[in-house]
């Protein structure tokens, strides 16, 4: 019976040590970003993990792809189109994630600088309130089958 409590409570110090490594740490995971051409508009995704007890926000982001970044909101209108919103910041609450998918919040890249192909790499790197800058190596995918319209102006995300 002692074996087992000694046991137990060193599981419980191994959990409790592996749980602080991932508080404190806003991270991305699952990014990617949609072909595009050269001179025209592209998107970026993924998953933003805030293990904080704090929120946070992501404030911006720059890439070497695109001759301006912004954060976008698509959102339905009542006329049945899709408009986007540019937004300021996204605020990504404690302990939670924000995902930045195709139809919602994205990452919007304005004047590719060059042809995007699948396979492709570009780095793109997101800025926060209260986390220093993240830079991603973020591969790049065909949006042929995707949700969210043409590659043109700002139909696609």
């Amino acid at each position: 019976m002692k074996k087992f409590f000694f046991s137990l409570i060193a599981t419980s110090l191994l959990l409790a040590a592996c749980g602080a490594d991932m508080r404190n740490e806003v991270a991305a995971k699952d990014y990617w970003a949609r072909s595009g051409v050269k001179d025209g508009n592209s998107a970026a995704y993924m998953l933003i993990q805030n293990g904080t007890d704090q929120d946070n926000e992501l404030t911006g982001a720059s890439s070497d792809a695109a001759q301006a970044v912004e954060l976008h909101l698509s959102q339905m209108k009542a006329d049945g189109t899709m408009e986007m919103i540019q937004q300021q910041s996204v605020v990504i609450p404690a302990g939670k994630a924000l995902e930045l998918k195709p139809g919602s919040y994205h990452v919007m890249l304005i004047g590719l600088t060059r042809d995007l192909k699948a396979g492709d790499e570009i780095t793109l790197t997101l800025k926060f309130k209260n986390r220093a800058d993240l830079t991603l190596t973020v591969p790049v995918k065909d949006a042929e089958g995707m949700s969210g319209g043409g590659m043109d102006g700002h139909q696609m995300p």
